[in-house]
């Protein structure tokens, strides 16, 4: 029983890595910026800053702040590509797998756990509309498999055994 549910833990969380290592191989992110050479050493107290340093110091701020707005779409648009791929996993486990009982288990908390992930990478883009979306579609696919798995089944083992 025990080796059940690790399998089924391990199936999960492959599946999960599958879907997060594979939008990340296929539409890596921004590239964070390089802190400037001339900025590296340590400056003794009254040092006054150059005009070249100064210079750095700005265009790195200013790299950064652009980092930063690119890291925000890409965080919304991995999370989009996450839901979508979370969704299939959900339909393709509660129909073409579901004969198969651990396997399907595993996979379906694989689906759970890309929807996780796709919520956090929503949160991550810093837009209240789309974390609110977002943890609405998580909402709605716990609520639907929740049905599913549970109430639906339920119900078809009752009228089996009738």
């Amino acid at each position: 029983m025990l080796i059940k549910i690790l399998y089924t833990l391990f199936l999960a969380l492959i599946v999960a890595l599958f879907v997060g290592l594979g939008i990340d191989a296929f539409y890596p992110g921004p590239k964070a910026p390089e802190y400037p050479i001339e900025l590296e050493k340590p400056y003794e107290t009254g040092h006054q800053e150059t005009k070249q340093e100064e210079q750095a110091r700005l265009a790195y701020f200013e790299e950064q702040k652009q980092f930063q707005e690119e890291s925000k779409v890409y965080n919304r648009n991995v999370s989009i590509v996450a839901i979508v791929f979370a969704i299939a996993i959900l339909v393709v486990c509660l129909t073409l797998l579901a004969k198969i009982k651990m396997i399907a288990d595993g996979i379906l908390l694989g689906g759970i756990f890309t929807t996780i992930y796709a919520i956090i990478r929503g949160l991550m883009s810093e837009d209240s509309k789309f974390r609110f979306l977002v943890v609405t579609v998580g909402l709605i696919i716990a609520l639907f498999l929740g049905y599913l798995k549970f109430v639906k089944n339920k119900k078809l083992i009752t009228e089996l055994k009738k």
